[in-house]
């Protein structure tokens, strides 16, 4: 067995390691990235995020030809999905994208292996591939293992008809029934998905709102959005026992008082994510991972291992690709000696959901929670003239500040490309800026973003255009 020895050893490719993997060899630090698929870019890149965008976009593209084509005096006759392509344009999407991770790590001399690491002792981890062994050695170890889906007991995946969000991006046809168990941030964008290609959709949901995470007024707007499009919800429901058949699954459920059975071609399974950090051998390391498989980290994301940091999924906080890469880009920096800071305030959640859905900062019962008295103001997209002209009028921008400061304190979009708009957000938190500043900061004409002045404007006091 041969021996390597590196600076910082990175275990994990997905948007927390790739990143770190990167930074630290920017700074001059010798760099090794172990990822176990053959593919770099983790969870996100290959069976997520980019994935679920690329048909959340081709499904936009139908939906709105079909929806609003006449309406903008476009016609057509035979108006056809063809999901095969849909599929091959996804798959070019994500080579497109691993191809760039792959040349970045050459430009910047990281070494990358294939294989499964697992510590053997907390200064060195082996990597299996096949039956060839190798023992890494470093003098850093970053964790960055992502998640896995989430299954019930009683209806494990099989990735043909009861499917995770990785089953779900490559389904071989259209369901004609599809069932989403979850109405979190995964179960809303693809129910979108495949609702808007005709399948017949219904979310059951165990709490008695979507997108919990999300503003009340948000996910309450969300929630009649996706309804007026055709999804079906049952909230305050419950999974009580699934069944497969040639035909497919039945379900039954538990809605408030009444038992149901509920059946569908497709079943998906998005009741959340758990931390992958099984084959790690953590044990060995020293490190004791919490019930959930979760690694306890401290302010600088050091383990109880002083030289071992972990980051992205495998830590606590929400399950963002984008944060798990700040938080990648810091531990790099703070191996070389730097000082880095995350404002986890300024880190934004999303739901590419149409309209889109972007969230920052506080809620308002979080806010309120605090005990700070609030300036709220809210501005509808049917009051914005970009919104008009382009015939997305749903949704809205809710606004929060502190009274006392007048800053900012969180911003909450519903409506097109919000997923972009957040970004001045995620500026005016940085830079803690106020509501008066935001109000008066110039905004081209005609645009979105002006639905943002307009709501400081409203929390103000002195809306202009509405």
């Amino acid at each position: 067995m041969t021996k390597r020895e590196y600076d910082v050893a990175v275990i994990g490719a997905g948007p927390g390691g790739y990143v770190a993997a990167i930074r630290a060899a920017q700074l001059g630090l010798k760099v090794v990235c172990i990822e176990k698929h053959k593919a770099l870019g983790g969870t996100c890149l290959n069976v997520g995020c980019i994935p679920s965008k690329s048909l959340l976009q081709s499904t936009e593209y139908y939906s709105n030809l079909k929806q609003e084509g006449a309406v903008h005096g476009i016609g057509f006759e035979n108006l056809t999905v063809d999901l095969s392509k849909m599929m091959q344009r996804k798959e070019g999407v994500i080579a497109g994208l691993v191809s760039g991770i792959e040349a970045a790590f050459k430009k910047n001399k990281v070494t990358r292996l294939q294989g499964t690491a697992k510590f053997i002792s907390p200064n060195a981890v082996e990597v299996t591939l096949n039956d060839n062994k190798l023992t890494i050695e470093a003098d850093n170890f970053i964790l960055a293992t992502g998640s896995e889906p989430i299954d019930l007991p009683f209806l494990p995946f099989n990735e043909k008809v009861v499917v995770s969000s990785t089953g779900a991006l490559s389904l071989p046809k259209i369901p004609k029934k599809m069932i989403v168990i979850g109405a979190g941030v995964i179960g809303v964008e693809l129910a979108s998905i495949y609702r808007r290609i005709g399948a017949d959709v219904v979310i059951v949901e165990i709490l008695d709102k979507i997108c919990p995470g999300m503003d009340d007024s948000v996910s309450k707007l969300l929630l009649q959005i996706l309804k007026k499009q055709g999804i079906a919800f049952r909230l305050g429901a419950t999974v009580k026992s699934g069944l497969i058949s040639k035909e497919g699954v039945v379900l039954e459920v538990v809605d408030k008082e009444e038992t149901v059975r509920l059946s569908a071609d497709v079943v998906l399974v998005a009741i959340g994510r758990r931390a992958f950090s099984i084959e790690l051998n953590l044990q060995a390391a020293g490190i004791e991972p919490t019930k959930k498989g979760l690694v306890a980290v401290d302010g600088r994301f050091r383990t109880s291992q002083p030289h071992i940091y972990a980051v992205g999924d495998a830590i606590d906080g929400p399950m963002l690709a984008h944060k798990a890469s700040e938080e990648g880009i810091a531990v790099a920096e703070i191996i070389a000696g730097k000082n880095p800071h995350i404002n986890y305030m300024a880190i934004p959640n999303v739901i590419y959901t149409y309209p889109e859905v972007a969230a920052l900062g506080y809620t308002e019962s979080e806010a309120k929670a605090l005990g700070l008295e609030l300036l709220i103001g809210n501005c509808s997209f049917k009051a914005n003239a970009r919104a008009r002209a382009m015939g997305y009028t749903e949704g809205s921008v809710k606004i929060i500040g502190e009274k006392k400061s007048g800053r900012l304190l969180g911003l909450h979009i519903v409506g097109p490309h919000a997923s972009e708009m957040i970004g001045e957000g995620v500026m005016a938190i940085e830079k803690k800026m106020t509501l008066e500043e935001i109000a008066t900061a110039p905004h081209a004409h005609p645009t979105l973003s002006e639905a943002i002045m307009e709501a400081a404007l409203s929390a103000l006091g002195r809306t202009i255009n509405f």
